[in-house]
């Protein structure tokens, strides 16, 4: 599957998400690094932050947050289903309007409103 295709990227996607949290897990590359940050000397020296990489869709979700791996693990499963759900969305197509007559008049009005208020400005020499 070409990881471009967006029509093969969304199939991909609604597939994965009815899938039960183990079968998922299986379709993705789970890797393990040291996150940094606070937490000491048991986050620092640890590998516990969780890296999950959607082999179907390209997607990646990263957590780094907890102390403990298993956690960690979670969160980022979580973050990929909610990144999966977004990418099953369709946008629908914007359909072009034009401005009503009230738009036009306000949006001119305003600007005169701003153009009065500078001559002021420049016949007081307040400026």
């Amino acid at each position: 599957m070409d990881a471009a295709d967006p029509v093969a990227r969304r199939e991909a996607a609604r597939a994965a998400l009815a899938l039960d949290d183990e079968a998922l897990l299986r379709t993705c590359e789970v890797s393990t690094f040291v996150g940094g940050g606070p937490g000491g000397q048991h986050r620092n020296k640890t590998a516990s932050a969780v890296r999950i990489v959607h082999e179907p869709t390209g997607l990646t979700v990263t957590a780094t947050e907890r102390r403990s791996q298993a956690q960690n693990r979670a969160t980022a499963l979580e973050r990929l289903r909610a990144a999966l759900s977004v990418l099953t969305r369709v946008r629908r197509p914007r359909r072009a309007t034009r401005p009503s007559r009230g738009a036009k008049e306000r949006r001119l009005e305003s600007k005169k409103r701003l153009g009065r208020k500078k001559a002021d400005r420049r016949e007081t020499g307040r400026w």
